[in-house]
């Protein structure tokens, strides 16, 4: 539930910080089995004082994977090496040189419509999809259908330049 609530793209995940924590993890777990302690443990078979606390420990491994991850990612600096990437790509040609006002856009707003993209970009609406063709062949951006507005994407294989820490080296 959390996985699909938080839209992560599989980037984040609470896995790592159970990992990390297993043995306290499964401890809490058992616990929520337990039987309630006395009349003031909730209404039903089991203790709603265990369950708070699994839901206290939970959400403390949640709060530390999110720092961890904040300071891997370095937000702050993201969008400065999304922006260096795609001027680079511009230099070698591998992107059209009007992509960047759409991904800085994209950066910015998220999404954006195709229609919109002529307009970002300054050019005609042929040029336009051959932006909107390039970024996605890079993967920088995701659509659910041809006519769907574009979402901004990361994917695994710019992992390393846009977020340098965030998987290990390959030897």
């Amino acid at each position: 539930m959390l996985r699909d609530a938080l839209e992560t793209g599989g980037i984040w995940s609470i896995a790592r910080g159970l990992a990390r924590r297993e043995s306290e993890y499964k401890e809490h777990l058992e616990r929520c089995d337990e039987l309630r302690h006395g009349d003031l443990d909730g209404r039903g078979n089991l203790s709603t004082a265990c369950l708070a606390d699994f839901a206290e420990f939970f959400l403390r491994v949640c709060l530390d994977q999110i720092t961890f991850m904040a300071s891997l990612v370095q937000p702050d600096r993201l969008r400065n090496r999304v922006v260096l990437w795609t001027q680079d790509e511009i230099r070698k040609g591998t992107l059209p040189p009007h992509a960047l006002a759409v991904v800085e856009s994209l950066l910015n707003r998220g999404e954006v419509p195709r229609g919109d993209i002529p307009i970002l970009a300054a050019t005609s609406e042929r040029t336009a999809r051959r932006i909107t063709a390039a970024l996605q062949t890079h993967g920088v951006v995701t659509s659910a259908s041809p006519r769907a507005p574009l979402r901004f994407a990361f994917p695994t294989t710019l992992a390393s330049q846009w977020m340098p820490g965030l998987f290990p080296d390959r030897p």
